[in-house]
């Protein structure tokens, strides 16, 4: 069937849906009743204060954090915590870069990059070799791959885990505050990656503050207060014309 006009390819097809999800920590409950569709292309900012359940919302989608009512499908596979063979695929095709770099301090950048698809694709030392220092050229430092982790700045570190994730080929990334941990003038260069990313056609959720990011970036902005999702909209309505209380609250506190 023809894809209706109004409806590109690359943003008509579902590569996330979370249908009605609920996560208790013991008695807290972090997320309660949360649904969000994500299409391909699609780059989705969730913003949201401390301990609003956005990080552990993001989470879900590669089985870091699990569930416990809902659904979440990626790609049209259910994930859930009793099926480890959907778990082990989706985890596959979903990249995730963190706060902290949690880079191998042991081994070089190349080495880092190229532990996973060796051991988990099969590749060649060759190929992953040469997919490494590809990926290590498209985040700016290249120049970098024979150095170890501690001998990088912050911002270099975090580029290194942007191009680790990216080593799996991944069809969707997920980046849970990427730059929370960096100093001012390292933000830019992980953010101008990330926005490379973006333009490049990937999937991507990322949970994060900046504005400038979220306005400059996104299709959709989400965002969440008190476990549940407060509201959603495109960058220019939700900075400009927020509906919600909470959110013109919170909007003012960080614009």
């Amino acid at each position: 069937m023809q894809e209706p006009l109004d409806s590109p390819p690359s943003m008509s097809e579902p590569m996330i849906v979370a249908q009605n999800v609920h996560k208790w920590y013991g008695n807290f409950h972090v997320l309660k009743g949360v649904s969000l569709t994500v299409n391909r292309g699609e780059v989705v900012v969730i913003m949201g204060p401390s301990g609003s359940g956005k990080s552990t919302f993001a989470r879900t989608f590669n089985a870091l954090e699990e569930y416990q009512q809902g659904k979440i499908l990626i790609e049209g596979i259910e994930l859930s915590p009793e099926n480890h063979r959907n778990i082990d695929a989706i985890r596959r095709e979903v990249g995730m870069v963190f706060q902290q770099f949690n880079l191998f301090p042991h081994l070089t950048v190349l080495q880092n990059i190229t532990l996973a698809p060796s051991w988990v694709r099969k590749w060649s030392k060759t190929k992953a070799s040469e997919v490494g220092i590809q990926l290590l050229e498209r985040v700016g430092i290249s120049q970098q791959a024979h150095k170890f982790p501690l001998q990088l700045s912050g911002g270099q570190q975090q580029r290194v885990a942007i191009a680790r994730a990216l080593a799996m080929q991944p069809k969707i990334m997920l980046f849970d505050e990427p730059t929370s941990s960096l100093d001012p003038e390292m933000v830019r260069e992980v953010l101008d990656v990330m926005r490379s990313l973006a333009d490049s056609g990937m999937t991507m959720v990322v949970v994060t503050h900046e504005v400038g990011f979220a306005r400059e970036v996104a299709d959709r902005i989400v965002f969440m207060d008190g476990g549940v999702i407060v509201e959603e909209a495109d960058p220019e309505e939700f900075f400009q014309n927020p509906k919600e209380e909470r959110t013109k609250k919170f909007l003012s506190q960080i614009l």
